[in-house]
């Protein structure tokens, strides 16, 4: 056995963490800007292909269909938009794991929290990668690169950089790879504590099976199909049918110069005609019943708005009938999606980056913090100043203070700044 690896396994026994490489392992390449836009003249054939593809490994054309949906559907792009700013709207804070567990060592716990907290907010494109990792919901994967820097014989994270999603591919069991260089089938394995894995719906089964873009695709095909005839529709029996009636004796030339005239009045609306010309305007759809497409288009986009909100009172109110509290009851469903991806981000940022950043700085032993949203409930501030003062004065609980100063907006002060003093202020000290 050779020295190297008799000191890594001597590593591993006291308990440290792997060491990931320093720098970056993926760089830009061409390739990463080019597109093939799948979505461009797709029919059930071509999804349904562009899917198997994704479900043996090779995820490239599905990403790109996924990406080009949302920019050609505004629907889809709008209610997406909504389910991941739902997300990334909220601030967030890295919790202590003595705050969420009992029986941990306190101290140890709040040094590894304030750590990880100062390292996430020293990181300049920390909020761009957590929008990065939002996607996720809807492609049900993202990744992003850890960039370590070592120093003082210590690993420090000094960058965070998105991996683009062209350059993803899964193995036979499921297992997410990414393309290094030229060749898509040079996908590599993803070393520890080096990558962010984002899968939000992949609890059982393959990975891409769980993702709102995929749910969404075969509505997106329908939709694209009704405005495309709608198109057709309108442009050919849109405009009202234009005759002249001219006498008997007109000449060829005079039928063929009336012709063009009846043209150019669909374009310019204008023509000059003779006194002998009798000219009339049908309306092609009078008395007929209205198309199908617009009905065609509002189901596909209620469709999509329950995939992605869970309901779509919130999203379409035209020609449908509603109370105020039915809506408020599908927000509070939408309020329930939130927290589930308030949940699974929280899980996988601590995982795959407050995990290898308290491993690496403090070793295996020490309480992994946790990362979290912060979700403001509409509160009423009396009642919860006085359930508070009754809690503390009356039943004696313990109340955290810094609890106590964000539930109620009042910011802490500091040694330096001069505070209000309740006894003072009642005897006009």
């Amino acid at each position: 056995m050779g020295l190297i690896k008799r000191i890594a396994n001597a590593v591993v026994r006291a308990g440290a963490a792997p060491r990931p490489r320093a720098g970056r392992m993926l760089y830009p390449r061409v390739e990463d800007t080019w597109r093939d836009y799948p979505a461009d003249g797709l029919t059930p054939e071509r999804l349904v292909a562009i899917l198997r593809e994704a479900d043996s490994g090779s995820v490239d054309l599905a990403m790109q269909l996924f990406e080009q949906m949302e920019e050609k559907d505004a629907h889809l792009h709008a209610v997406a938009n909504t389910r991941r700013l739902g997300l990334t709207g909220l601030d967030w804070r890295v919790v202590s794991a003595a705050e969420m567990r009992e029986g941990i060592d306190r101290v140890a716990a709040d040094e590894a929290a304030a750590y990880c907290r100062e390292s996430l907010v020293s990181l300049d494109r920390w909020d761009d990668i957590l929008q990065h990792l939002s996607l996720a919901i809807g492609r049900n994967v993202a990744v992003a690169e850890l960039v370590w820097e070592v120093r003082d014989g210590g690993h420090r994270l000094v960058d965070v950089v998105p991996v683009d999603f062209t350059r993803l591919m899964f193995d036979a069991v499921g297992d997410v790879r990414v393309v290094i260089g030229k060749n898509a089938s040079d996908g590599a394995m993803l070393p520890p504590n080096k990558f962010i894995v984002h899968t939000p719906h992949a609890s059982s089964g393959h990975p891409m099976h769980g993702g709102l873009a995929r749910v969404s695709a075969l509505s997106f095909l329908g939709k694209s199909f009704a405005v495309k005839d709608w198109l057709v529709f309108a442009e050919v029996f849109g405009m009202p049918v234009r005759i002249a009636r001219y006498e008997p004796s007109a000449s060829e030339e005079e039928k063929r110069e009336l012709l063009r005239m009846l043209q150019s009045l669909g374009s310019d609306v204008a023509a000059v005609f003779s006194k002998a010309v009798e000219v009339e305007l049908v309306e092609s759809n009078r008395g007929a019943p209205r198309p199908p497409f617009e009905a065609m288009c509002n189901f596909f986009n209620r469709e999509i708005s329950k995939a992605w909100l869970g309901q779509s009172l919130t999203t379409e109110t035209v020609g449908e009938t509603g109370t105020f509290a039915a809506a408020e009851i599908h927000n509070r469903v939408r309020l329930d999606l939130r927290q589930d991806d308030i949940r699974k981000e929280g899980r996988t940022i601590r995982r795959d980056v407050l995990r290898p950043l308290t491993e690496l700085k403090f070793g295996r032993g020490v309480p992994v913090p946790y990362f979290e949203r912060k979700l403001q409930q509409p509160r009423d501030l009396k009642s919860l100043a006085e359930v508070v003062s009754v809690a503390v004065n009356t039943l004696g609980m313990r109340v955290p203070t810094h609890w106590a100063h964000e539930t109620l907006g009042i910011p802490a002060a500091s040694a330096e700044e001069a505070v209000l003093n309740g006894n003072e202020t009642k005897t006009g000290k």
